[in-house]
């Protein structure tokens, strides 16, 4: 990167941050969080691309980043049987919030964005497999309510149809090489068969394959489809006239709840092989708002 901006808000001092809400009023939100992506990683791999995508976009199309937010939904719904499968009954190391909890917390960072005066909300999650889509309902429900526009994307969603995003493989163990090389050890890739090992620890099987070209070209085009996006947004001037208070978020959170058989981070996927009995992960499969015991 040339020409490296203050962009971050915690960065700015007042007249800095004003300046630059006024050229482009669209605040990103990277989500990431720490999670197994086998031994030939570091845990915070999905935080890492979040964290660049936002960094590298408002540098070069305008903008203020949020701090990041290392924490995202985990364990629960469909999550359950893929750890069961991937990772076993190891130490998963993760920094893992129930949908409830985090989905209740995001309504309200979206308020503190929209009471800071921006028009625009742009969610990148390196953590994917369908939690985006969860976002994305608390999202609709906000706009309904307000007059800031929230987009959310995961990153493998940003390069749909050019490449497939998957976990701790090719497609983002290549992204590392390019963006955190210090984050990646390939020549740990085999320890997964070594005895007294913590096993897969959710490697990809085709990890090996990864290189830091196929990681710059993946960044680049997701920068570009992100910038498609801020250039919509450049013509969204409508900035809030009023301050948002508790009781409206409130009233948000019980029309997610109400459409709660929506959310995918409750329920497991029909093409599943559900965790077996005796699994530590098996009562996350299926989890009841309702229960006093989630």
């Amino acid at each position: 990167m040339q020409n490296v901006r203050k962009t971050r808000w915690a960065d700015l001092f007042p007249q800095e941050f004003l300046e630059r809400q006024a050229q482009l009023p669209l605040v990103y939100l990277p989500l990431g969080i720490c999670e197994p992506h086998g031994y030939i990683s570091t845990l915070g791999l999905d935080t890492y691309k979040a964290d660049y995508l936002c960094d590298e976009a408002a540098n070069r199309f305008g903008g203020i980043v949020a701090p990041t937010l290392g924490y995202q939904i985990h364990e629960a719904g469909y999550h359950a049987p893929w750890l069961a499968e991937v990772l076993g009954e190891q130490n998963a190391m993760m920094t893992s919030m129930p949908p409830h909890v985090m989905l209740y917390f995001f309504l309200y960072q979206l308020r503190s964005f929209y009471n800071a005066g921006f028009s625009t909300a742009l969610v990148i999650t390196g953590h994917s497999g369908g939690n985006q889509q969860d976002f994305r309902l608390a999202g609709e429900i906000f706009e309904s309510h307000s007059q800031m526009k929230v987009f959310v994307f995961s990153d493998p969603e940003l390069v749909t149809g050019m490449y497939k995003g998957d976990h701790a493989g090719k497609y983002e163990i290549s992204q590392s090489l390019y963006l955190r090389p210090d984050t990646i050890d390939l020549s740990a890739i085999d320890k997964m068969h070594e005895a007294n090992s913590l096993g897969r620890f959710a490697q990809g099987t085709d990890a090996g394959e990864a290189n830091a070209a196929t990681g710059k070209d993946i960044i680049e085009k997701s920068l570009t489809y992100i910038g498609q996006i801020v250039e919509q947004s450049m013509h969204r001037q409508n900035l809030p006239t009023e301050s948002m208070n508790y009781a409206q978020v409130e009233n948000m959170y019980k029309e997610l709840t109400q459409r709660k058989s929506e959310w995918c981070t409750l329920r497991t996927k029909p093409e599943q092989t559900l965790a077996p009995f005796g699994s530590k992960w098996k009562k996350f499969e299926t989890i009841d708002l309702a229960s006093s015991t989630i």
